[in-house]
């Protein structure tokens, strides 16, 4: 069994966050599933982009805190892990649709 990672328990908190308070607006304010998945999609990419850009600058030497970078990296990961989770269920759901009988 592998130790839990304290940089990544943070970055999974964090994104937990996020997700709870975009599920709460959404909530209050009627958006639509199309809106929602775009602006968390859209989320998701900026971490990647943020992601990109600290290991360019990390490895060009311009920044030096690995702490910094680690969170940045575990962010990331942890997103788009979420990311494909929530297709495979997607995906999973909708293939139980197409096998039901009317």
């Amino acid at each position: 069994m592998s130790k839990i990672n304290p940089l990544g328990l943070k970055a999974y908190l964090q994104t937990q966050e996020l997700f709870e308070e975009k599920s709460k607006k959404t909530s209050s304010e009627g958006d639509s599933f199309t809106a929602t998945l775009k602006d968390s999609l859209k989320k998701v990419n900026d971490l990647q982009e943020e992601k990109e850009s600290m290991i360019k600058a990390f490895a060009a030497g311009e920044k030096q805190n690995v702490h910094e970078l680690m969170i940045t990296l575990q962010k990331a990961g942890i997103a788009m892990q979420m990311t494909t989770a929530v297709r495979n269920k997607v995906l999973e759901a909708y293939k139980e649709i197409m096998h039901l009988t009317f």
